[in-house]
């Protein structure tokens, strides 16, 4: 999505208007901060743009002796709490606008000191296509998309992996019923265009909001886990639209952020009002926002225009119908050394800080399945095994469908795969040659399934990728499918669609891949190892590649 975006800001004057102070003698040791200091600087100004870069953004930096908290109240109807002082704020009303900056440094015991600026900005951001989206062209009401994996979760603000949900990402409907949060799915969030063509959001809770347990203090819980809170920043808020200054890549935003009024929110608080559009359909709305007192981290929401209704999953009809490669592991002893190689060693934690060894011996077919068991026993230094194997230069396809029958081991610690590289990896090395994870599975979410793409810009925390919750995965075998053509991948359970991915021509999904099989112990993913596990399996029944 391009933005048009023509405006420039300018700080005509820095008024301090005097500073005061106002003491709380109720609560605790009195504070009151001191020598409260206020800098403005605008984004990219120079010589040659002395209304700055165009961005309509302004860095504001406050500082104070014995401050705490920083509330900055910009003048426009928008207001911003931040733990260290340094914010950012777009002023988007069109044409060349005086405001009144009031900045309230907050110290113990409830002190505060307070010192007024004012700036004077020219802006003209615009942004039509979200907003058509947004509101419909007229009015339009949005829902958390509860049926979707990830429609809340939380990741790195930057560094790798911060364009996605790194750390938790919600499954479907997982809060629905909890007797803490149970409120976040009745909320209703309306976008409408007034007879000025101004953004009116108007925010209905129906009685509570879902509050992030660090805010919940502030509404009368008790800090301990998010809350259901009596929230009152409902009804009528004014919404505009403004440029991001997130530095996320191109390919992860549309580059415009909402920001709502009088510290509203969009259903879950968490301290600020300014969310980033990452992408936005008629009828689906994904959106990025920092929170006000924890800036190393970011906070994902999914919206959907359906309300409490669980979405179809997508209807799956395959293009490939002709089988034409077939492991079904019916004769019981090793495993065929002209179809699998085995990869032996640790090296070097596979890149993922990962604990076993890699042996021949811990991989055998038996009972028509082949099964790949990790152990806890010191093996060449380590303190497990396992087996990995490959069909690395013995077999390997561009496009096609992968069909594995698999029952996954359990138990903290262990990180099953069925998944393909780029059979290039050795000249151009990774991400660069691709990555297909058709199944991860890890014993910490004992009943998630992943399924995931690595490549240039997305890879590691940031890959490209969801989940779909499976009940049962290591008590009865499901179908794990990988759906790869020219034009999409497809990622499926049980032949339903939970992830998908549109290929081109110059992505890294356009060459011969190879199959890996592998069940590792710990690591970045897998994570911590039950101290009391012994041993579990993968048992796989058959891996199937149809093509055309």
């Amino acid at each position: 999505m391009k933005n048009i975006i023509q405006a420039s800001l300018m700080v005509l004057s820095l008024v301090l208007t005097g500073a005061c102070s106002n003491d709380d003698y109720n609560i605790g040791e009195i504070t009151t901060p001191s020598n409260l200091s206020v800098n403005a600087e605008v984004v990219g100004q120079s010589e040659d743009m002395p209304d700055g870069d165009g961005s309509g953004t302004v860095n504001f930096s406050a500082n104070a002796d014995n401050a705490m908290t920083y509330k900055f109240i910009y003048g426009d109807g928008f207001e911003e709490v931040s733990a260290s002082g340094e914010t950012t704020h777009s002023f988007n009303e069109n044409g060349v606008n005086d405001y009144t900056v009031t900045v309230i440094a907050s110290g113990t015991g409830g002190a505060s000191s307070n010192m007024t600026t004012t700036v004077t900005v020219f802006s003209d951001f615009n942004d039509p296509e979200t907003k058509e989206l947004l509101t419909g062209g007229s009015s339009k009401i949005w829902y958390v998309a509860a049926s979707q994996p990830a429609h809340l979760g939380v990741g790195a603000s930057s560094g790798e992996g911060f364009t996605a949900p790194g750390y938790y990402a919600a499954a479907p409907f997982e809060k629905d019923g909890a007797e803490v949060s149970s409120c976040f799915y009745t909320d209703e969030l309306t976008f409408s265009l007034d007879d000025n063509d101004n953004i009116v959001y108007n925010y209905n809770n129906n009685g509570l909001t879902f509050v992030n347990v660090a805010y919940t203090g502030d509404f009368g819980g008790d800090g301990s886990e998010d809350q259901c809170l009596d929230f009152d920043r409902t009804g009528d808020f004014t919404a505009s639209l403004s440029p991001s200054t997130s530095g996320l890549p191109e390919d992860a935003t549309t580059g415009t952020v909402i920001n709502i009024s009088g510290g509203g929110t969009m259903s879950y608080f968490v301290g600020s009002s300014a969310y980033e559009v990452l992408e936005i359909t008629p009828t689906t709305m994904h959106v990025r926002v920092i929170p006000g007192t924890d800036p190393a981290l970011a906070w994902y929401l999914k919206f959907t225009t359906s309300q409490g209704e669980e979405e179809e999953p997508e209807e799956f009809q395959t293009e490939y119908e002709n089988l034409v490669w077939e492991q079904s592991f019916d004769a019981d002893g090793p495993v065929d050394s002209n179809i699998w190689n085995f990869e032996i060693g640790n090296n070097n934690g596979w890149g993922n800080q990962e604990e076993q060894y890699y042996t021949e011996d811990n991989a055998i077919i038996e009972d028509g399945n082949l099964v790949i068991t990790a152990r806890a026993e010191e093996t060449n230094g380590f303190d497990y095994s396992s087996s990995r194997i490959t069909t690395k230069d013995n077999f390997e396809f561009t496009y096609g469908r992968v069909e594995a029958h698999a029952k996954l081991p359990e138990g903290a610690g262990t990180w099953p795969a069925i998944w393909m590289l780029g059979s290039d990896f050795d000249e151009v090395g990774w991400p660069e040659t691709g990555e297909i994870d058709i199944m991860e599975h890890v014993g910490n979410q004992q009943n998630e399934i992943h399924g995931t793409l690595h490549y240039p810009g997305r890879s590691g925390g940031n890959a490209d990728g969801s989940s779909i919750e499976v009940p049962g995965v290591s008590n009865e075998f499901h179908t794990y499918t990988m759906e790869w053509s020219p034009e999409r991948i497809l990622f499926l359970v049980d032949g339903e669609v939970y992830h998908s991915y549109e290929n081109s021509p110059d992505s890294s999904f356009n060459k011969d891949f190879f199959i890996i099989l592998n069940v590792a112990m710990g690591g970045t993913f897998g994570g911590e190892i039950d101290p009391e596990f012994q041993e579990s399996s993968m048992e796989i029944d058959y891996i199937r590649v149809y093509q055309e």
